[in-house]
């Protein structure tokens, strides 16, 4: 058994909640919040659960081997660096930190320290993405050419980061996964705010990968539409994945291949005029096995600790993810 405390229950905060008690690996041991209403909504769902409004308590306390933690951004980077300090596991909501030069500082103590340093991508859990994952990696979609995403919706407008440091981990660190985490060759954003000075809005996102490949990032919590869809585009194949829909995954058997000249080689070699076939086969709706993605997140990051299995979104995987996110391509 894990001995947890979680720090911060918010909006988020009540899923990791029930997955953390729901865990027969862990036990939640405290929960911080500094509001009375949230610290009576814990006691009232789970009472043998410790309610404090003291982060220092959980630090301090020897008994509490890792942490959860599920505040504001700007308090990431600080919360991470006490916990690590004091000799306990982490896994920090997303983003990580709010730069590069954090997210190494994380890495680098947790790494000193022998310790488990994992955010909370928790779509690298979704079964559709991993089912996607494969697919690339199968070599079935042939070379990927370009991804495309979306995330939308009307509400729920934040003032601590905008739209794209909200929404936009979800979909960076869905396309590193997909690639193997390259290294971008650039990325760059433009967006506007509308609601509030400075925080913006909607934000549309282009990365440049090595091997041609292009991404594509739109996100808004100023849309009519609620949007959860991400689309790759092969040499062989195409999927989309449509986060919202019933048949979330859909393999398309659609491309443009040149045709063979007519010749000694039956190749391609005719400096000339190119023909082209467009091809439009069979649409294939796969049946995914669901699972909740959070209680596998949670899962893994109790076998992390235990040592049964290695961390794929650890700090390396993390600042890919802020490196984009920051514009510090490069570093």
């Amino acid at each position: 058994m894990v001995n947890i405390a979680q720090i911060g229950v918010g909006y988020w905060g009540p899923n990791l909640l029930r997955n953390l008690v729901a865990n027969k690996n862990c036990c939640l041991k405290t929960v911080v919040d500094l509001s009375p209403e949230r610290q009576a909504y814990v006691k009232s769902l789970y009472p043998q659960v410790h309610v404090t409004s003291s982060v220092e308590e959980v630090i301090n306390d020897p008994t509490i081997q890792a942490l959860v933690i599920s505040t504001p951004v700007a308090t990431h980077f600080d919360l991470a660096m006490k916990a690590l300090e004091a000799g306990k596991h982490i896994l920090v909501e997303k983003p990580l930190a709010r730069s590069v030069a954090e997210v190494d500082e994380i890495a680098r103590l947790a790494k000193e320290k022998g310790l488990t340093a994992m955010v909370g991508h928790t779509f690298l859990f979704n079964d559709a993405v991993k089912y996607v994952k494969k697919l690339i990696d199968s070599g079935e979609l042939g070379d990927v050419r370009y991804i495309y995403s979306q995330r939308l919706n009307l509400g729920r407008i934040r003032s601590d980061v905008d739209a794209l440091w909200n929404f936009a981990p979800h979909d960076i660190s869905i396309i590193q996964y997909w690639l193997g985490d390259p290294k971008p060759i650039s990325a760059t954003r433009q967006g506007m705010d509308f609601v509030q000075k400075g925080i913006e809005d909607v934000v549309f996102m282009n990365i440049v990968y090595p091997k041609k490949i292009m991404a594509h990032v739109h996100v808004s919590w100023l849309d009519p539409h609620k949007v959860r869809c991400m689309t790759v585009v092969g040499s062989k194949k195409m999927v989309v994945y449509d986060d919202v829909a019933d048949n979330k995954i859909a393999i398309f058997d659609k491309g443009i291949d040149a045709k063979a000249e007519l010749g000694k080689k039956m190749d391609f070699d005719n400096p000339g005029f190119v023909q082209y076939n467009h091809r439009s086969g069979d649409v294939l709706l796969p049946q995914i096995n669901f699972q909740e993605p959070l209680k596998m997140e949670i899962a893994h990051y109790i076998n992390c600790i235990l040592g049964k299995e290695t961390c794929i979104t650890g700090p390396d995987h993390a600042r890919g993810v802020i490196q984009i996110l920051s514009l510090e391509c490069g570093k």
